[in-house]
């Protein structure tokens, strides 16, 4: 017989910390006056890394301008194609959260189905929801091959997953957040499917807490937290004395996985509370429109000049993790297209300031 959920954690005063930063910022974030096309346009952001980050965990290879190219049907990229697919999908079934979340629908096993046959469905908006694996798979090492993870048999997948739902639906007083992050930990823990399991996972996260009220508008992603700290993530999902479910990781102390999964929505909360003041301090349709017409990563980069008046292009490489090469590249594309203006014509040490046109951005 499968063992029943009942997850084992203590409260922590780091816990108790990232609580109060999240509620902080989430209050400031419902207060925050934005215009209607300057939250659209940070909404359309935060879907687009949201679907590249949570995607490239799972080992997809396209950048965020492809991510971006793919779902406005722009780009092609040969020899990627199921990077496509899984961009695609994951967008799809992120859609139909944010639909759920906005109609108040709890959340069910059904729904899980759903949004893993979204997930697997290359974009298709009407698919027919895939049932939970029926045999045992199986989580290796990608490069030892060593067994790293034995989930549950399959026979015992329904039962863990109707009581995890039951568990998640109940009424108790535990904070949304927190919830959340069992929730995603126990949903990794049974991984009821083959494949996607991860992707699966981030996404119930993200219904339940829209549902809690804790979407703050929809313009914030906790996958590029996850993302850019990829080792943690794993290491904190990774708990029990045992890599078999029944051998002890089914009564583990998760303690360690909510104070990481907490800390991260905290960062997250904090970071687009900083991005919304700036928004809200822009305050016209003018400099929205001005946004919209930057790229995923010119919007990203703005947060360099919100603390410096010039930059190298170190500082673009050390941002978006690119090598010397790539980011030198990258800004000379961004002065040609009137992005950035060179202060210094020294290819050694070369300097750059946000061109006149885009000033207002971060100086109003």
């Amino acid at each position: 017989m499968p063992t029943k959920f009942k997850p084992q954690y203590i409260i922590t005063p780091r816990i108790v910390s990232c609580l109060l930063r999240i509620e902080a910022s989430k209050e400031k974030v419902l207060h925050a006056p934005l215009t209607p096309l300057v939250l659209s346009s940070l909404r359309e952001t935060a879907r687009f890394y949201t679907t590249h980050y949570s995607t490239a965990i799972e080992g997809n290879r396209l950048d965020s301008n492809q991510v971006e190219l793919v779902l406005k049907h722009e780009g092609h990229f040969p020899g990627r194609e199921r990077d496509e697919r899984e961009v695609r999908g994951y967008y799809a079934a992120f859609t139909k959260v944010e639909c759920w979340a906005a109609s108040g629908t709890p959340l069910t096993e059904k729904m899980i189905k759903t949004l893993h046959a979204l997930l697997m469905g290359n974009g298709k908006t009407k698919v027919k929801s895939t049932e939970y694996r029926d045999g045992q798979n199986v989580i290796r090492d990608g490069k030892t091959k060593a067994i790293v993870y034995l989930p549950p048999e399959a026979q015992d997948v329904h039962d863990l997953m109707s009581s995890m739902i039951d568990w998640i639906n109940k009424d108790n007083e535990l904070p949304c957040p927190l919830i959340a992050a069992i929730a995603h930990y126990q949903f990794a823990t049974i991984h009821p499917y083959y494949d996607g399991n991860g992707r699966t996972a981030r996404l119930i996260t993200t219904l339940i807490l829209h549902l809690g009220g804790y979407d703050l508008k929809g313009i914030y992603s906790l996958e590029e937290y996850y993302a850019r700290n990829l080792g943690a993530y794993y290491e904190a999902l990774n708990k029990g004395e045992s890599h078999n479910y029944y051998l002890g990781r089914a009564e583990a102390d998760i303690t360690t996985w909510i104070e990481y999964f907490l800390e991260g929505m905290a960062y997250s909360c904090e970071y687009i509370v900083e991005r919304m003041t700036r928004a809200a301090c822009e305050g016209s349709s003018d400099q929205s429109g001005l946004i919209k017409q930057l790229d995923l990563r010119q919007r990203k980069a703005l947060v360099l000049f919100e603390s410096f008046e010039v930059i190298t292009s170190r500082q673009i490489g050390e941002l978006f993790g690119f090598k010397p090469r790539t980011s030198t590249a990258l800004c000379a594309l961004w002065v040609r297209n009137g992005f950035l203006e060179i202060t210094n014509l020294s290819n050694k040490g070369r300097k750059y300031r946000l061109s006149h046109t885009y000033y207002v951005l971060v100086n109003s």
